[in-house]
């Protein structure tokens, strides 16, 4: 399949390069408003889950283009210390996008509209019983990202540059489930489904311009719950 306009790859759209850097100009927010515009996502509003939304948010590390992902707090109840994008469950009279936008000002003290909305992924299906709806926005170099040490321990700008690396994605198989397991390895260590798979899709969508479906990418055992 065609490739859509995509920095990061060779014409024969194989070959990373894995020390290329992501500048963080309008160049880059025109090719990723290309690319998630052309890639038709997937909804899932009839089946049953509990409705969840997440946010990538896009931001400047300098000049290098980077996306913000947190790290739960210890004090939480469930997935305590768990690498997370910001985000959470949409409550009752509220839609995907006004959940997604309440979860970061809550989470991580950014204040953003829809006017900053680049565009959505797939729904991505989770063992414990939700559907996430991914958001990318393009936040600006003028935000200043502070953790509710409630919810968030600590906050990471994840340059662009780690995604594209050919060793970044790792798919493993576990005797639990015939679908392959995803692990990401940024931040020096290993974040793992579901936000390795809407990490992913992003990278391959939004950043490679491919039309990477990842529905079928499985989480670790201990997350099904």
């Amino acid at each position: 399949m065609a490739s859509r306009f995509s920095l990061p790859i060779a014409a024969n759209h194989a070959i990373f390069f894995a020390d290329m850097t992501y500048p963080f100009d309008n160049a880059l927010r025109r090719a990723l408003l290309e690319n998630i515009d052309g890639f038709k996502d997937r909804r899932g509003s009839e089946d049953g889950l509990r409705h969840a939304a997440v946010s990538i948010v896009v931001v400047g590390d300098g000049d290098e283009a980077a996306f913000l992902l947190t790290k739960r707090s210890p004090r939480l109840n469930a997935h305590s210390g768990q690498f997370a994008l910001p985000g959470g469950r949409v409550d009752e009279g509220e839609t995907a996008l006004e959940a997604a936008l309440r979860e970061m000002r809550e989470e991580i003290n950014v204040s953003l509209t829809s006017d900053h909305l680049v565009g959505m992924l797939d729904d991505y299906p989770t063992r414990s019983g939700y559907r996430i709806t991914p958001f990318v926005f393009w936040a600006g170099e003028e935000i200043k990202p502070e953790a509710n040490p409630r919810e968030v321990a600590i906050i990471y700008k994840v340059p662009f540059r780690e995604l594209a690396h050919p060793e970044t994605p790792e798919f493993a198989s576990i005797p639990e489930s015939d679908r392959p397991l995803i692990r990401l390895n940024i931040v020096n260590t290993q974040v793992h489904a579901p936000t390795a798979a809407v990490i992913y899709q992003f990278r391959e969508v939004g950043i490679f311009g491919r039309d990477t479906r990842v529905e079928h990418l499985e989480q670790p055992v201990w997350a099904w719950s």
